[in-house]
C-alpha cells in the first residue's frame, strides 16, 4: 500500500482550490453566432459527418445561444453576458455626445450607463443575418428584441449606412491619417474603423450608439501559458493554439486542418467562429503603434510582406463562420485582421479599416490570382488566410 503525507494532499488540495478559482472567473462568455445552417465554398449543404469536406464550421458546434429579455422599459437583459442594453439607439450623435448621453442616462432608472467597448457591442451580432452590397435582407442582430435602424436613402445614404459605433478608438489611423472608431455595422455584418470626423469637411461624424451596463469584466481576457503551445482564457473557458503554423489555406483547407490538428495531447481542436476568435483581439495593439499585430504578446503571429511587399503587415485569420453577402451568399466566410485592415484606393495600399477589423473573404480561388483588391476601399482579399484553433477548456 502507498502512503501519501498529509502535507501532499494539502499542497495538492491548495492547487485543486487555485485551478477551481481561476476556471471559476468566465466572466467573458461568448454568445453563439446563431448559425445552424451549413455550407460548402458555393451553396447550402445537409450537415457534413467528421469524414467529409466541410465538417467543424460553425454550425457544427453549438456555444451559449442567445437569451434575451425585454425588460418593457427601454432595456433588453442578456441573460448569457450579464449585460443590460438600450433597446432604442434614438438618432446618430458625435462620439462625444454619446458619452454625455450615457453619463446623463436614468433609461430604466439606472445610472450607470456607459458606451459599450467593442467586444462589448460585438456580443450582439448574429450571422444569420444577410446582405447584398448595399441592400438589407435580414439584419444581424435580433430584431425582436432591438430597434435597429437602416440608412436613410432619402438623404443619399446607403441601407448599410446604419452603423453602431463603440467606445473603443482605433489606437493607429485609418485612411489618411483619420483618428478612427471602431463599430460594428449589424446592417452587413462587419467591424470597421470609421472616421470620428468627416474627411472632406472636418466636421465631427455622427452615427448610432447603443447604451450598456452590467457586468463591467465582460470583454478581459485572462490568459494563461500553459507551456505546452497553448494559451487558455480563462475569461471565456477557451484554450488557444499559441502560434500559427506560417501557412495560408483556404476555407475548406482551413477546417481540415483545425479538425486534425493534435496538440499538447487534445484533438478535439476547432476552427473558431467569428465572435470566439473576435475575443482574443487585443485593440491595444497595432502594427502603427506597437509594431504588433493586435493580439496580446501571449501569443505568436507570423508577420508576412503586405501586397505590395513591404514587411510588418500581419495575416488575416479565418474563423468558422459564413458571412452571408453578395451575388452569391454561401460563397464567403468571416476573417479577423490581425494585422492592418488594408485596401487599396488610388493606387495607394492604406490601413483602411483597422488592425482588429472583421470581414470576409471568398472562400476558395486559385491562389496564384490573390491578393486583389476588391470594394469601394480595395480591400485586401487573400483568401488563403491563416488559423489559431481553439478546444473548449475542460
Amino acid at each position: 500500500m502507498i502512503h501519501y503525507s498529509k502535507k501532499l494532499f494539502t499542497a495538492l488540495g491548495l492547487f485543486v482550490s487555485v485551478i477551481s478559482v481561476v476556471k471559476a472567473q468566465a466572466t467573458y462568455p461568448i454568445v453563439d453566432t446563431g448559425v445552424n445552417a451549413f455550407y460548402s465554398n458555393t451553396a447550402i449543404i445537409t450537415a457534413p459527418t467528421k469524414a467529409q469536406p466541410f465538417y467543424g464550421q460553425d454550425a457544427t458546434y453549438t456555444g451559449n445561444q442567445p437569451s434575451y429579455t425585454d425588460n418593457n422599459d427601454g432595456t433588453i437583459t442578456d441573460h448569457v453576458t450579464g449585460l443590460v442594453w438600450e433597446k432604442n439607439m434614438g438618432t446618430k450623435i458625435t462620439f462625444e455626445e454619446a458619452f454625455v448621453k450615457a453619463k446623463n442616462s436614468n433609461l430604466g432608472e439606472h445610472t450607470d450607463w456607459r458606451v459599450p467597448t467593442i467586444k462589448e457591442l460585438y456580443s450582439l451580432i448574429l450571422f444569420t443575418g444577410k446582405v447584398k452590397g448595399a441592400t438589407t435582407i435580414d439584419m444581424f442582430i435580433d430584431t425582436e428584441y432591438f430597434n435597429q435602424p437602416l440608412g436613410n436613402t432619402s438623404i443619399g445614404e446607403r441601407e448599410i449606412d446604419a452603423q453602431t459605433w463603440s467606445a473603443t478608438e482605433y489606437v493607429g489611423k485609418t485612411m489618411r491619417k483619420d483618428a478612427t472608431v471602431f463599430g460594428v455595422n449589424f446592417v452587413d455584418g462587419r467591424i470597421k474603423g470609421y472616421p470620428k470626423y468627416k474627411p472632406r469637411t472636418g466636421d465631427k461624424n455622427t452615427m448610432y450608439f447603443r447604451m450598456v451596463r452590467g457586468n463591467t469584466a465582460y470583454g478581459k481576457n485572462n490568459f494563461i501559458d500553459n507551456g505546452d503551445g497553448t494559451i487558455s482564457d480563462y475569461a471565456t473557458g477557451l484554450m488557444w493554439q499559441k502560434a500559427d503554423d506560417g501557412k495560408g489555406r483556404d476555407w475548406e483547407t482551413s477546417l481540415n486542418y483545425a479538425e486534425n490538428l493534435e496538440l499538447a495531447n487534445y484533438n478535439d481542436w476547432r476552427l473558431p467562429n467569428a465572435k470566439a476568435l473576435q475575443s482574443i483581439v487585443d485593440y491595444s495593439r497595432s502594427p502603427q503603434t506597437t509594431n504588433s499585430p493586435a493580439i496580446n504578446p501571449i501569443f505568436d503571429t507570423t508577420e508576412i510582406n503586405d501586397p505590395k511587399g513591404k514587411s510588418g503587415q500581419y495575416p488575416y485569420f479565418w474563423t468558422s463562420t459564413t458571412h452571408l453577402d453578395g451575388r452569391n451568399p454561401s460563397a464567403s466566410a468571416a476573417y479577423i485582421a490581425f494585422g492592418e485592415g488594408q485596401g487599396e484606393m488610388r493606387g495607394t495600399l492604406m490601413d483602411v479599416h483597422g488592425a482588429g477589423c472583421q470581414r470576409s473573404d471568398p472562400k476558395s480561388g486559385n491562389k496564384n490570382n490573390f491578393p486583389q483588391f476588391f470594394g469601394p476601399q480595395g480591400d485586401v482579399r487573400y483568401v488563403y488566410n491563416f488559423v489559431r484553433c481553439v478546444r473548449i477548456i475542460e
